[in-house]
């Protein structure tokens, strides 16, 4: 999706008529906080997978397979 400059003008001055000026900075706010809060929590998934990844390989290690 590419957009050029004159597309970012129109969307942004769209946002000011729909939202007014007091408004829009209430809501980058709040959409910068969600994407912060998204960003964290699935982190932390991918941190418990791996994890759990981790944990399920070192079990499988300290089983062997029998032959010594």
């Amino acid at each position: 999706m590419n957009l050029g400059i004159g597309q970012i003008a129109l969307l942004v001055v769209l946002a000011l008529v729909l939202f007014g000026p007091k408004r829009l900075p209430e809501m980058g706010r709040a959409a910068g906080n969600a994407i912060r809060e998204f960003k964290a929590a699935l982190n932390g998934a991918i941190s418990t997978e791996k994890k759990s990844e981790e944990s399920e390989t070192a079990v499988t290690e300290d089983k062997g397979d029998g032959n010594a």
